[in-house]
């Protein structure tokens, strides 16, 4: 950004010069970012905080910074506003070899100089940003011997990188695109697998880290992994043979994950076509191997990257415009669900600690360090993935736990369902599947799950188990007595807010009913995103992507025929989550939201923006509107107002979304969340109920509210939270919680739209530290 004009202490105009640039740069590492997913999006979002901004853009990395030119261009609004659905990056990337020689890095402060930027805004790998720091680091010195006045240079980093190999951050911008396309593969070679009984051996990118590999594995239930972080044990060869064949006996394909830098515990590689030659000699199994290559980096951004990358983009100009001299070089990144800034060279130094205790032969160090997600994926994969033919070798429990699903169906709910399953019979308990929610609950539709009947179950979307909407209230009776008739244990239910409602109904109807004493656990599943407790629900994610790929295609036909606006109505109820983060994704022009009250005065402001913008380059306009936003502003409502108020100037169209928000095949995200969620609930039940059996027979029951909980995403971590302690925090007219995290963002989104509104940054990211940080642990109950 070049040019931005913001308040400074005294209230006097501060100008604040900025670059924008992705690139290579001298490393350990040479990580090219070339056709990485969301850096366009990021450099969209980095035009936030000023009305008056002017935008520098460097082209090919730093090579354009070294050649100068016109590969450093000024960006308008215009050149930016159909950059956000782009994959790859849109101002390039480069190797450059100029940089890593001092000469080269005079030549880039020589042209920085020459423009007025003193501040620049890196996208890339650990190579990129470690190159940014020592320019930064050699800033004074090059401008002494260029005769330059003295000045600082302001560094901030976004890590773009689809391997997800950068310390410090949970996800980096493209690595969730990476999945959707690697999943994309596995759903279509799956198909084919069963039809013909082969194994199926896919190797996915990963030199260093094997984050793309252990993802896709638990997200398609693959039958083994192999990543440079957890090198299997000796006679691995005849472990794996053992675990195929043992699985051929209930199903019709294998599939084995392969990141491209797997090795053993010697440090040989391990590669694809020696795991195929292993199981055609030894097993006789028709088998093929698919390396897909660069394929992963291609495509179109995934909603997440997209809301990430925006993100991450408005808290890297946040961070500049904050910094001083005396300012370390900073990176923005994500932990949990919040946006924090960790010093560029700590994450830097922890990523090359990784390296390093991998050469040494260090591995569960080379985990920890890789952070707190790489560990829990780690942890769920190797509960869920063992030799069925050793379950009868597991201590048996003689506890019952039943499993339903609740409210309207969504993608995600049936991988919950699967991991809870096989975690619990790891466990030594008994499953149970409960058909058709409370009311299959009532009639005593109950048989027990093994955990063959689960298998291929990540892929699939709706609820096989069948799901329905009734609340228990009415049929507390029979349920209590199918509870005491099975012998239920413990019971989780998955589903929206009637999963929430049905758990609280449960737990008041424990006064009359002892058999309801149980521990209860909710895993919030719906594509409203409205459940008290957690800041994500299963489904959401698979939904918003969704409406997300809809508003492209639309966009696209709105570009073509030029001046037409679409109005587009999407689903939640009273929530306005899937409008508001789709809005986000897609660049919408305005989301109106039951949330945030909006009058005919904002619906004419509104109407006047777009028809100015129709006066710009861009002819195109995108509104959505939640379905339950306004009884009076209806969906017919806006759509006649739009026309009528845009005469002569664009011609409008609509589209309700309905239920195709519901279907389709699960996001990797939404795969890999349920797995996550239905392992914890069944580790929590398994805690709760230790303390109420004792060698079969029951002690106590679980009669306190800490017996009852919601297990839910907040911020950085998962936790557990009682029923009673959520009602007051609910909004149960609206079947909305009280307070939602993500209206914070509505803002961004208007900005974006070219909108005169103020940013609200009260709570904006501090400085943290990632060497000896302590990850906040997961909330006991």
């Amino acid at each position: 950004l070049r040019g931005v004009m913001c308040q400074g202490s005294e209230g006097c105009a501060v100008p604040q010069l900025l670059s924008v640039e992705t690139g290579e740069a001298p490393g350990r590492f040479t990580v090219t970012q070339s056709q990485n997913h969301g850096l366009s999006i990021s450099t969209y979002a980095a035009r936030v905080p000023g009305i008056s901004t002017l935008v520098s853009l460097s082209f090919f990395g730093y090579q354009g910074l070294v050649d100068g030119g016109d590969n450093i261009r000024q960006a308008t609004w215009e050149s930016v506003s159909m950059m956000l659905q782009l994959g790859g990056t849109v101002i390039g990337s480069a190797r450059c070899q100029d940089f890593r020689t001092k000469e080269g890095r005079a030549k880039a402060a020589c042209n920085l100089v020459k423009l007025g930027i003193t501040n620049l805004c890196v996208i890339g790998g650990d190579g990129s940003l470690t190159g940014a720091n020592q320019f930064r680091n050699e800033w004074s010195e090059l401008l002494v011997e260029l005769a330059k006045k003295s000045s600082h240079l302001n560094i901030v980093g976004m890590v773009g990188s689809i391997d997800n190999d950068f310390c410090g951050t949970d996800m980096t911008i493209g690595t969730d695109s990476a999945l959707h396309r690697i999943m994309e593969v596995v759903d279509a070679i799956t198909t084919t697998a069963q039809s013909h009984q082969r194994t199926f051996i896919l190797e996915v990118m990963g030199r260093h880290c094997g984050y793309l590999a252990l993802v896709t594995a638990l997200a398609c239930g693959a039958d083994w992994v192999f990543i440079p972080e957890m090198p299997p044990e000796d006679k691995w060869e005849d472990h794996l043979c053992r675990r195929l064949a043992e699985t051929r006996r209930s199903s019709r394909l294998n599939v084995i994950i392969v990141a491209e830098g797997a090795m053993d515990r010697d440090g040989k590689p391990i590669t694809s076509d020696q795991i195929k030659h292993l199981v055609t000699n030894k097993l006789g199994y028709d088998t093929r191997a698919t390396i897909l290559g660069h394929v992963q980096r291609g495509g179109t951004p995934s909603a997440f990257d997209r809301i990430l990358g925006s993100r991450m983009g408005v808290e890297a100009v946040m961070a500049l415009l904050e910094a001083t001299p005396d300012t370390p070089a900073c990176v923005v990144s994500l932990s949990g669900n919040t946006a924090v800034r960790l010093p560029l060279m700590e994450c830097v130094q922890v990523t090359k600690d990784v390296t390093k205790a991998m050469a040494e032969g260090r591995f569960e160090d080379a985990v920890k360090l890789r952070g707190k997600c790489m560990k829990g994926h780690r942890n769920v994969c190797e509960k869920s993935c063992i030799d069925t033919v050793l379950l009868h070798c597991y201590y048996k429990s003689n506890i019952n736990v039943a499993i339903l699903n609740v409210g309207a169906p969504c993608a995600g709910m049936n991988a919950a369902v699967r991991s809870a399953v096989r975690i619990g019979i790891t466990q030594g308990h008994h499953m149970l599947a409960v058909h058709d929610g409370f009311e299959g609950l009532a009639q005593g539709l109950v048989e027990p799950i093994t955990w063959t009947e689960v298998g291929g179950w990540t892929g699939k979307g709706g609820s096989v188990l069948g799901t329905k909407r009734t609340l228990p209230a009415k049929i507390m009776e029979e349920i209590s007595l199918n509870i005491a008739r099975f012998n239920i244990h413990g019971l989780i239910i998955i589903g929206g807010f009637e999963a929430f409602v049905g758990g609280l109904e449960l737990v008041t109807g424990r006064q009359k009913y002892e058999e309801l004493c149980i521990p209860i656990v909710v895993i919030p599943a719906t594509v409203s995103n409205n459940v008290p407790g957690s800041d994500f629900s299963i489904g959401a994610d698979t939904a918003l992507n969704t409406i997300t790929s809809t508003c492209d295609r639309i966009k696209q036909s709105a570009a073509g025929t030029k001046r037409r606006v679409f109005i587009i109505e999407t689903m939640g109820g009273y929530c306005g989550y899937l409008a508001t983060m789709a809005g986000l994704a897609s660049g919408a022009d305005a989301a109106y939201i039951f949330e945030e009250h909006f009058n005919i005065h904002d619906l004419k402001v509104n109407v006047e923006h777009l028809v100015e913008k129709m006066k710009t380059t861009v002819k195109r306009g995108l509104i959505l509107r939640n379905e339950k936003c306004n009884p009076n502003y209806t969906t017919d409502f806006l759509f006649n107002l739009y026309s009528e108020e845009g005469k002569g100037v664009f011609d409008c169209r609509k589209n309700v979304l309905g239920h195709m928000q519901q279907g389709g095949t699960p996001t990797p995200f939404d795969r890999n969340f349920g797995t996550k969620m239905g392992a914890k609930s069944v580790l929590w039940l398994t805690e709760k109920l230790k303390e109420c059996y004792r060698h079969g027979e029951c002690h106590q029951r679980a009669y306190n509210q800490y017996s009852a909980c919601v297990l839910g995403m907040r911020k950085r971590t998962l936790m557990f939270q009682p029923l009673d302690e959520l009602r007051d925090q609910t909004d149960f007219e609206h079947r909305i919680p009280k307070t939602q995290w993500w209206l914070k963002l509505r803002p961004i989104m208007k900005i974006l739209a070219k909108y005169k509104i103020n940013l609200d940054t009260s709570e904006h990211a501090h400085l943290e530290h990632v060497i000896h940080k302590r990850i906040p642990a997961l909330v006991p109950v």
